[in-house]
């Protein structure tokens, strides 16, 4: 009879070992544990749907469970990725800005010297 007892397990653990390294192991496991977890939790989520019709909010709670099980890694990439999203934005506005100011600038050669100065005496 095939079985796997615990020297196979071992034996198996130490090829892990060797292919990915000690170092690697905990990020291995972890990553094994969110992906079981995530399994579970969209399994739990279909069944609630077929129970109920349709969920609600779908988006909502997808980005609720992924941002849950985000590392510290991940989070801190998706908190830059919104910041440059925001300094973009930014960036766009003052861009349009500028090029508002830049199109109420007489164009070259219709300046009119008198007139400016009229205006200044005026304010």
């Amino acid at each position: 009879m095939m079985g796997i007892g615990l020297p196979e397990l071992m034996i198996i653990l130490v090829i892990i070992m060797i292919i990915f390294g000690a170092g690697k192991l905990p990020e291995i496991g972890s990553a094994f544990g969110r992906s079981i977890k995530n399994f579970k939790t969209s399994m739990k989520e279909a069944q609630e749907e077929e129970e109920t019709g349709g969920a609600e909010n779908q988006n909502e709670a997808q980005a609720k469970i992924d941002e849950a099980n985000l590392t510290d890694e991940e989070k801190a990439a998706l908190a830059r990725q919104k910041a440059e999203e925001e300094g973009a934005a930014k960036d766009k506005a003052m861009l349009d800005e500028a090029q508002a100011f830049t199109d109420s600038l007489p164009r070259k050669g219709s300046y009119d010297y008198a007139q400016d100065q009229a205006d200044q005496k005026k304010a």
